[in-house]
């Protein structure tokens, strides 16, 4: 994964821009560990102490190092807010594949910064040359990240049944997609 490098012009779309995690973003991390989904799912405890929320963004910066992906802070591009969190994650890179995951905070979803940052996202995996297919995984049941995924062009290919442990329990997941368009040879 040596080939995949910070972005040196941050991905941008409609509301949002991606950017490196800051230490500022703090509040982000206890926003989340507010929210009854966001802790099942990722490395951020519920009700994070103060040192708990600065440990998540302390590994949101060294995801690239560690050879996992890239974690973007989802910035409201008007005010540099952090709203969300957004990574693509290169664990299949020499298969061609990442797999996306992404959250908006309660208190912005609704905006259409989730889509705007799928999109961005999308846009910038398409500049890691080995890269051909992105993947989400999606409950059922969360129709506001599946409306996400087909607003940033993602197409649903199907059910995964038990696919994932979350929260203790086996879930199935939806598994969409989008893959790299391929030059025209005409």
């Amino acid at each position: 994964m040596n080939e995949v490098q910070w972005p040196t012009t941050a991905p941008r779309c409609g509301p949002v821009v991606l950017r490196a995690f800051a230490e500022r973003d703090v509040q982000l991390a206890f926003e989340f560990g507010d929210d009854p989904y966001v802790p099942l799912i990722g490395s951020l405890p519920a009700k994070p102490s103060d040192q708990e929320a600065m440990d998540w963004i302390h590994r949101q910066q060294s995801r690239l190092a560690e050879g996992v992906g890239l974690s973007f802070a989802i910035a409201d591009a008007r005010t540099d807010e952090a709203v969300g969190a957004i990574g693509l994650w290169l664990q299949n890179l020499a298969a061609g594949r990442a797999t996306a995951g992404y959250s908006v905070a309660a208190t912005h979803r609704g905006r259409g910064f989730a889509s705007s940052a799928l999109t961005a996202l999308t846009a910038f995996a398409w500049t890691i040359p080995a890269l051909h297919r992105v993947e989400l995984h999606i409950e059922p049941w969360n129709l506001g990240s599946i409306r996400v995924a087909e607003n940033a062009g993602y197409r649903r290919e199907g059910l995964l049944r038990s696919h994932q442990e979350i929260g203790g329990v086996r879930r199935d997941m939806l598994l969409h997609a989008t893959i790299r368009a391929e030059p025209s040879t005409g």
